[in-house]
């Protein structure tokens, strides 16, 4: 089958224009613990009890880094095939938010932990490289709570101090579509690697979007928009096709691109004006004096690349080569690590091709339409092996495998259970099924005639009567060997 090719363009009487796209991805690491003190990282708690003198910023109170989370971000590191830096430092980004408690955040800036990797994405028109920047830590800030009252604004400060990853790209991404794939694709890696949760209904990845346009066959970058904060993938499809638009208006008028940070508004899918961008030296970093320069040993990053786990794209050429998985059917099946994992659990003691086709069709199917992820499926991968050697070893059809599956949903029972008592085991006594057959040709004996004169379409019309005078349960195989046998006298 030919690719298809890559065609995202904004395409207006004058001209071609293409998008060129760069995003900041802000990873909340998992760990029970923040960055700089031991308060605990739990979703949902009440406001403000999650919160040490550390993450208030009373003073005198001084900030103690988090070894689990350097390992963390070294892991997710290396899974991005990037640098690990032996030193990296700590900076003060200083901007006043009423959410930052001390009136500057503690990021990293011109040296941090990471540094330039990459990741590859499988396109339908082939792979595409997105090239890494940096991945730097830094701790959040708290959340600002403006619908409680009309005359007051809260702060919540749990998630103050949170540890966070940016992962800062290279402008290599040249469509909404691609920046569905690559979040998935960052989202897929640290899910495997267990350095970030991905959830983005809970806030643990989100993204700034940079977005310019320029003239197709350009080589110069036009003036970027940064749009803030955006908190879901479609959001951010969205976001990109209108920025990309407006700014395409604004050039083909006549008028000029301000740099600036914008917001998404979702209700008018349109981006605003928050601020004019902020260069680095507008936040007056400087290393922060209450935190040493962070030295990691070679040993150190040595000792966390052996105990990683295999990641998707080690699994798919793995399930390509020993599974003979088509590229595409890989791809569903290592998107996710639950689903590589329920996957290779159900080939465990069931046919490969049965259980991938009822995986990536009816179960997915399922789970969208539920809305579930595959570790609550009311399916266990148990219950579906058994279902597939139901019918491998002839004891359902792939029509009574579907009734069966419907059930299992339902109720999540075991699919021998449903067969029993629902008195769906397949007919395949031969003596049983040519009884049922000489009936159907008895009653249809006009048609046989016709059939023995050159009409062999109505075979298909046999093989419908005998399944409806078997209620669907006789042996397909069963019954084509038979019939074909009793149209031949």
């Amino acid at each position: 089958m030919e690719k298809e090719k890559f065609d995202y363009f904004i395409k207006t009487e004058k001209n071609n224009w293409e998008v060129v796209i760069g995003l900041e991805v802000h990873a909340q690491v998992i760990s029970e613990s923040k960055l700089f003190s031991a308060s605990s990282t739990k979703f949902g708690a009440k406001p403000n009890t999650q919160v040490s003198l550390v993450d208030s910023a009373f003073p005198g109170m001084l900030p103690v880094i988090n070894q689990y989370c350097i390992e963390q971000a070294v892991k997710t590191g290396l899974g991005l095939n990037a640098k690990i830096n032996l030193l990296s430092i700590f900076d003060r980004k200083n901007y006043f938010y009423a959410d930052l408690p001390a009136g500057y955040q503690i990021s990293q800036y011109k040296n941090p932990i990471v540094g330039e990797g990459s990741v590859t994405l499988d396109m339908p028109y082939g792979s595409k490289r997105v090239g890494i920047e940096r991945l730097h830590l830094e701790q959040d800030a708290g959340k600002s709570i403006h619908d409680l009252s009309p005359d007051n604004t809260f702060v919540d400060l749990n998630r103050s101090g949170v540890a966070l990853m940016e992962i800062v790209s290279k402008p290599d991404l040249r469509s909404p579509y691609e920046v569905n794939a690559y979040v998935k694709k960052l989202r897929s890696i640290m899910r495997y690697l267990k350095t970030c949760d991905g959830n983005m209904q809970e806030g643990s990845l989100r993204a700034d979007v940079n977005v310019s346009v320029r003239k197709k066959g350009d080589k110069n970058f036009g003036t970027r928009c940064e749009i803030k904060n955006v908190n879901s993938i479609k959001f951010m499809e969205m976001a990109i096709d209108s920025e990309a638009k407006r700014q395409v208006e604004l050039l083909e008028s006549g008028k000029k691109i301000d740099q600036e940070t914008r917001l998404f508004d979702t209700k008018k899918n349109e981006t605003r004006s928050m601020r004019s961008k902020e260069e680095a030296h507008d936040y007056r970093y400087f290393p922060d004096p209450d935190l040493l320069p962070l030295k990691i040993e070679q040993s150190f990053i040595d000792d966390l690349k052996k105990k990683l786990p295999e990641l998707p794209d080690e699994k798919k050429d793995r399930f390509i080569k020993k599974f003979k998985l088509t590229s595409y059917e890989a791809n569903l099946l290592v998107s996710e690590v639950n689903i590589s994992k329920y996957f290779e659990e159900v080939i465990k003691s069931a046919d490969i091709k049965l259980a991938k086709n009822w995986i990536t069709g009816d179960l997915f199917a399922v789970l969208n339409d539920k809305n579930l992820d595959i570790k609550d499926s009311p399916v266990s991968p148990k219950n579906l092996a058994s279902l597939i050697n139901a019918i491998s070893s002839g004891k359902i059809s792939g029509k009574i495998a579907k009734k069966v599956f419907e059930l299992m949903v339902e109720n999540g029972e075991e699919p021998s259970k449903i067969i029993k008592e629902k008195g769906l085991k397949q007919q395949s006594d031969p003596k049983e099924l040519e009884k049922i057959i000489i009936k159907v040709l008895e009653n249809n004996s006009d048609k046989v005639s016709e059939y023995k004169s050159g009409k062999e379409k109505l075979y298909g019309f046999f093989v419908g009567e005998i399944m409806k005078a078997s209620s669907g349960k006789a042996n397909p195989k069963l019954v084509n060997d038979i019939l074909k046998e009793k149209l031949k006298k």
